[in-house]
């Protein structure tokens, strides 16, 4: 195994978050796993304002580590862990503006044995100085790319992110060694983009993981709920599931029908007045619909052990990480037809275009039903899905980090050579059966 250069630059502005994003949670698996090998094997680093790269105190990281960890997973109502992250991860920010790393960083740089800088995060992906650097320094480069949304969907993204997300695929097409995505679907995004080098890098596929979770749903409370997971955002598709809940909470007032409730669940993210708008005024809705905001992941695991199904409308996904919790629960889930969503979930969840709202409205009101059909049917398939899990990632990971450090790696035919070396995707059938 060569020696890790890891970037956790992104958990440095984690101190004060009570719960993480997506490409958060990622992050934080690299540096757990990396943090449980060997200290000689891995150096943490940091990006200063300027763009170098800095060394940070490993055991300083191991504790911001340790009580973000505690703090996302249990929960933190007298806000110790929370307070604890936010003062070493100041601390390290200050050491990284200092740069009081450098020295330590170049020590290690310099000494003999092969070197790989990972970046998991996108973080200032699209500045190729800082990386140039770290290659010219012996290392090589191996990031992971989580989707090309703001480049395939500019129309989901904030104003600029999709020419700076273009920025970072360039970066990566000219300066990676190998890539690690997350999906086939991201692969096959990606792909053209690095057609543009002659030879283009090594791309690995390995699905994420997900952390060992409680046992299975218990019985179903008697007040049906479901539950929709995530960042409210324009792709999440919010709005669709809002306009549905007010139908069913008109009808109800008609027939005086019983109307499920929809727990959400996620922060608030941008481009999303509408949505607001409806969480915040509409009169129709209080009582069934309820925003909680980010919440720890012990209380999503126990808000989605009771729900019906999780409800998953977007538009655009690189990855499933919300879909791939609720199936390892026990829960049921209806989701968009999307490529990343079936890589997650295979045959078990029930796929539907995310512009059908009367074939939404129909599926949960049949999941709403105890004895409903569609929901018995998924249940029935449930038993024969595998989750996916961090050692499995790890090891497809670790396993492409030795062959790039081996010293045959330039001399290798490419007829000869493993499949992810050849540049074609490695994929991983762990991930649904």
């Amino acid at each position: 195994m060569p020696h890790i250069v890891l970037d956790v630059s992104r958990l440095l502005a984690c101190g004060s978050k009570a719960a993480p994003s997506g490409i958060d949670r990622v992050e934080m698996a690299y540096a757990r796993h990396w943090a449980s090998a060997p200290e000689g094997s891995c150096t943490f680093v940091a990006q200063a304002m300027l763009g170098d790269y800095v060394a940070l105190p490993w055991r300083a990281v191991c504790g911001l580590i340790a009580s973000l960890t505690s703090a996302w997973l249990q929960g933190d109502p007298a806000g110790n862990q929370v307070r604890r992250a936010r003062r070493l991860a100041v601390a390290l920010r200050w050491r990284v503006m200092a740069g009081m790393g450098q020295r330590p960083l170049a020590r290690r740089l310099r000494a003999p044995g092969p070197k790989t800088f990972l970046l998991v995060s996108h973080r200032a992906l699209d500045r190729e100085r800082p990386i140039q650097a770290m290659r010219d320094a012996g290392c090589r480069f191996v990031p992971l790319i989580h989707d090309l949304i703001p480049a395939t969907h500019p129309e989901y993204a904030r104003p600029g992110q999709a020419e700076r997300h273009l920025r970072r695929i360039r970066t990566t097409a000219a300066l990676a060694d190998a890539v690690i995505v997350n999906s086939a679907h991201t692969e096959e995004a990606l792909r053209p983009h690095l057609a543009a080098r002659g030879t283009p890098p090594a791309v690995l596929v390995a699905p994420l993981g997900i952390d060992p979770l409680p046992a299975p749903a218990p019985a179903l409370p008697a007040e049906p709920y479901f539950v929709v997971l995530g960042t409210i955002e324009p792709r999440k598709n919010h709005l669709l599931l809002l306009h549905l809940w007010r139908e069913m909470a008109a009808a109800a007032e008609r027939t005086g029908a019983r109307v499920p409730h929809l727990v959400v669940v996620g922060r608030r993210g941008w481009e999303n007045e509408n949505v607001v708008d409806i969480l915040e005024r509409c009169d129709a809705l209080r009582g069934t619909v309820r925003e909680l905001g980010q919440i720890p992941d012990r209380e999503v695991w126990e808000l989605l052990r009771g729900a019906r199904a999780l409800l998953f409308p977007s538009f655009a996904e690189g990855y499933g990480l919300p879909l791939a919790e609720a199936l390892a629960l026990g829960v049921p889930a209806i989701c968009s037809d999307l490529p990343a969503l079936r890589e997650v979930g295979g045959t078990v969840p029930d796929y539907l275009d995310p512009l059908d709202g009367p074939a939404w409205r129909a599926a949960i009101l049949d999941y709403a039903d105890p004895d409903g059909a569609a929901r018995k049917a998924q249940l029935a398939r449930l038993p024969g899905w595998t989750a996916p899990r961090w050692s499995a990632h790890f090891a497809m990971v670790d396993r492409m980090l030795a062959g790039l450090a081996h010293e045959s790696f330039r001399s290798v035919p490419r007829a000869a050579a493993p499949g992810w070396l050849r540049g074609r995707p490695l994929r991983s059938g762990g991930a649904t059966t």
